[in-house]
Parts: structure tokens; sequence; C-alpha cells
């Protein structure tokens, strides 16, 4: 933010200011497991700002869950939704709680003791949770259905808060991360037709990423979860994409399952670094680099993969993958780089709306047009503060910038 500084430095303190949370909320959350023991977790909730319009933003469930990392979160939520133009202000919240360990009947448990902390905090025009790590279709019903019982409001079937315990379109991110990439390869005078793309992760946003790939012709080369990678040297086409949906699809299922489905495909397993292998030619030639696994997969050692390979972009598919040092990797050595603030932005918009009824087709519509007003809004942003062709930059500036903007006229001076 320093060109914005420079140019109008009252901006700094209202940068200070923006650096702190509204409000951080922290509570026990104890349930039985299904030996009769009681298991307590730390349940959270980051409501960041409100200055756009009510709090919004995911929840998270995992051991690696904390204060910190929900306060990065909910400040990239505020940032999304200012770049989307959505009036909503940014949130985040979730616990250290694995669900990936827990029985369904677990999970249920643990949903219901979650919701009856967090519904003292949360409800229609006040803050609107939505979907994350760890939180997909399932744990979204046991939320709502806690909620419901407690708070006596209804919402509709996939609309309103926690959309009725229905969440409409869980794809959204990963195309909205797609039409991004393909918005800014136009505006290079190229396209994602034959580009051969390595997709880290293979959760919802991961294959909704390689779905809309092979939509526009690329070629979804490598898939990951945490047991190992799987690679097709010659591309995953749509029938092998359809396996491989198959077998994510199925509860705890592990990627290294899909090589018994197809001739042609490699495993390595998670002794094997992803990118280390990209190095060594185990991939063949590889234009762009979609991490959507975890946050901090890519740090300057992989970041210097990346470019040794030869790679021409990477579009980040999920928070923060990339460390700072790597995204300045990224600017020295000349790789385009889409920050998650903007690619996600476009999900995150359609996620947060009543958008149950769209047909396929006006959601995809709906989040191109989305996706393309977000890139030129960072690309021109990028280019009037000096520093053209730097996606990050101009993101944190443009979404910055309309924060702070109301932040002034609201009297936060």
């Amino acid at each position: 933010l320093t060109p914005v500084f420079d140019r109008a430095p009252r901006y700094a303190w209202l940068a200070k200011a923006f650096l702190e949370p509204e409000r951080t909320i922290e509570f026990r959350v104890s349930f039985l497991d299904d030996t009769g023991s009681v298991r307590t977790h730390r349940g959270y909730r980051i409501q960041y700002s409100s200055t756009l319009g009510p709090y919004e933003g995911p929840l998270h469930f995992g051991t690696n869950v904390t204060a910190e990392n929900l306060k990065s979160m909910a400040l990239a939520s505020n940032f999304s939704h200012a770049l989307a133009g959505s009036r909503l202000g940014g949130a985040a919240g979730g616990a250290n709680f694995d669900p990936s360990r827990s029985s369904d009947a677990e999970i249920q448990r643990f949903c219901q003791a979650y919701m009856g902390e967090l519904v003292k905090y949360i409800g229609p025009g006040t803050d609107l949770p939505s979907i994350g790590l760890g939180v997909g279709r399932p744990e979204v019903g046991y939320l709502y259905g806690h909620y419901k019982r407690t708070s006596n409001i209804y919402s509709g079937s996939g609309r309103g808060l926690l959309w009725g315990g229905a969440v409409p379109h869980v794809e959204a991110y990963g195309y909205g991360v797609v039409q991004f990439a393909k918005h800014h390869l136009t505006d290079r005078g190229d396209s994602l037709e034959g580009k051969r793309c390595l997709i880290t992760g293979s959760g919802k946003i991961a294959l909704a990423v390689a779905e809309r790939l092979l939509a526009h012709g690329a070629l979804p080369i490598c898939l990951s979860d945490t047991s190992g990678f799987i690679c097709e040297p010659q591309g995953i086409n749509e029938a092998k994409f359809q396996k491989l949906y198959q077998i994510k699809q199925e509860r705890g299922a592990r990627i290294g399952r899909y090589i018994i489905a197809s001739t042609t495909a490699k495993y390595f397993d998670n002794t094997i670094n992803i990118f280390q292998a990209l190095k060594d030619g185990e991939f063949g030639n590889i234009d762009l680099i979609f991490p959507a696994s975890t946050s901090s997969e890519i740090d300057n050692n992989a970041a210097g993969h990346i470019a040794d390979a030869g790679c021409q972009a990477v579009f980040d598919a999920a928070h923060a993958p990339c460390l700072p040092s790597a995204v300045k990797t990224f600017r020295k050595l000349g790789i385009a780089y889409a920050p998650y603030k903007a690619t996600l932005a476009a999900g995150a918009c359609i996620g947060s709306s009543n958008t149950d009824e769209l047909s396929t087709h006006n959601l995809l519509h709906l989040i191109d047009d989305l996706a393309l007003k977000i890139y030129k809004e960072c690309s021109n942003t990028a280019t009037e503060y000096n520093v053209r062709g730097d996606l990050n930059a101009g993101a944190d500036i443009a979404s910055f910038l309309r924060v702070a903007n109301i932040m002034e006229a609201h009297g936060a001076t």
C-alpha cells in the first residue's frame, strides 16, 4: 500500500485502524464423543469489519485453526467483498476440530455444540457464516439445524443464513478462479486452450477448477491430497476426470486409488514434494499452477522450482497458498501471480448470494462477469499506481481504498 500512502498520507492512519478487527470472539466447545468421553475444543469468530455491510465469511474446522490464522482470513474476506463490489463486511471463524478423524455422529454433536455458542453472535443483518475448509454440506446442515432450533429464525432452502442448510453452489469458488485466469490470459493475447495445468489438492474447489479448465480446452495434469499426488502425462480428459471425481466423493478416499482406474497415471506418495517433482520434469511441460490445497504450501524454494520449470503464471485457488517470500520470487522472476483475495472473490460473492435457482449456464455467466470486473479492477489499479502487471498490489490497493473511503465517511479518522 506504499504507493497509496505516498499520494495521500491520511490513508496510513486509516490503515492503522483497519489492522485491528472490530471484534474477536473465542469460546469453549465441548461435546460427547462416541466413547462417551467429553472432548473440548476452542471455537472462534473474528468479526473483522462491518464497514461495507453485515459481517460475512467462512467457517473452518481443522487442527491448524487459530485466532491469528482466522484474523488473516477475515481480512482477506473483507478485501474479496470489496473487490467484488459486494455490500458485505469481512469475518471468519471455526474451531480446532478435525472432521476427518471423527464419525458422522461426532461431527453432528460438535456442530450443534459449536452453534450453541455461535448463535449468540450471528444472524441476518449481523453476521452470515459460510462454508470453508472442513465445513461442507453436511456440516452446514447440522449447523443450520441447530441455529433454527435455538433462534426460531428460518431461512428458505438454498438462501438466507447458512442457505437454510442447503449449500447451493460449492463449485462457484473454483469456477471463479478459472474465469479470472481466462481473463488474465485474454488480456495478454493468449487463452486457456491447450495449457497444461498443475492443480494441488483434490477437494471441492480443486475439482471445480479441473472441471472448468477442461471446459476451456486446458489439460489438468496433476492433482493431490495429503497422501500424495497423481499425474497424467497426457492430461486428464473428461472420462478420467469423472473417475477421479467419483473416487473423491467417498469419505476418506485417497487419490492414489485413481491409478487402479487408469493405465497411464503415475502416483507419487507424500514423501516426494510435488514442486520438486515439477522441477525434475516428472509432469513434462507445465504452463499454469493452481494451488488449491492448503495455506503456505508454496515457499521460496517451491517458487524457484516453478520458475525453473518455465511456468507462466500462478493463480491462487485456496487461502494464502503462497508465502510472501514466494510472491516476491514470482515478481522478481516475471511470473504472473494472482492472489486469492482476487481469484476467490467472484466465488465468495456468488456463495453468499441467494442464487439457488440459477441454472448452470446463468451461474457461469454471472461468475464470468464478476471475474472480468475483478480482473479489470486489479489490473487498472496496478497501472494507475505505477505497478503495472502486479495483480497482487492492484488487488490490495483497490480493495483497501474502497473500504478506507467508507471508513473515512463513517468518521473512522
